[in-house]
């Protein structure tokens, strides 16, 4: 039993030894790397020393820079643009006076009745009212009816068939989209024309002809 306990006390020891001795290599490794950077930071010239404070003097304002930028940018939107979401939600109202305007003229008890134009009077002046406040504030109304589709004004809701116009232009207006400033309120949403059948027979007939020539 005590030889045993003996050997266990020398692989331990040993243990021991090999763990001190790891750590005063790492030690050692770690002082040669200061000492190698010391020695370094020592060899740099005086000039090469005034061209790395010149350099980290240019990339500090290069960022402060950077960073006023993006504050001016952020203010100026704040300015121009804090009122988006109150604004998009505005236009809610003019939806639905225009949605009563319409309930009004399809009912057929009210139909020709001088009730219901003077209602729809009120409701006009409500409306230019209203545009006209929005306006001031720098939301328009995007021209739809007669324009070629933009994808980045208007959203096309059905096609309608049109030979009197262009495929793609914009012939029915079923939202009225608007602006606010430079940036996109609400897309109009539309419907464009497109050629009949009997148009799409004729041109592929035309293009067959055309090719066989």
């Amino acid at each position: 039993m005590e030889k045993d306990e003996n050997i266990d006390n020398k692989d331990q020891n040993s243990e021991n030894t090999n763990f001190v001795s790891n750590e005063q290599k790492k030690d050692e490794e770690i002082k040669q790397d200061e000492s190698k950077k010391n020695e370094k930071k020592k060899s740099i010239s005086p000039e090469e020393k005034i061209k790395e404070l010149e350099d980290k003097l240019t990339r500090t304002l290069a960022e402060m820079e950077n960073q006023r930028r993006r504050f001016e940018k952020e203010r100026d939107d704040a300015f121009s643009y804090g009122g988006f979401s109150f604004a998009k939600e505005t236009l809610n109202l003019i939806d639905n006076l225009e949605r009563s305007k319409q309930i009004l003229k399809n009912d057929v008890d009210l139909k020709d009745s001088d009730a219901l134009k003077k209602t729809l009077e009120h409701f006009e002046i409500i409306n230019k009212d209203m545009v006209s406040t929005l306006s001031k504030n720098g939301i328009t109304a995007i021209e739809s009816i007669g324009k070629k589709l933009d994808p980045n004004l208007h959203q096309a809701m059905m096609e309608i068939e049109n030979d009197h116009k262009e495929p793609g232009t914009i012939v029915q207006e079923i939202q009225k989209g608007f602006m606010m400033k430079d940036r996109l309120l609400r897309p109009a949403l539309v419907g464009v024309s497109r050629k009949t059948e009997k148009e799409d027979q004729k041109s592929e007939e035309n293009k067959e002809k055309k090719d066989i020539k």
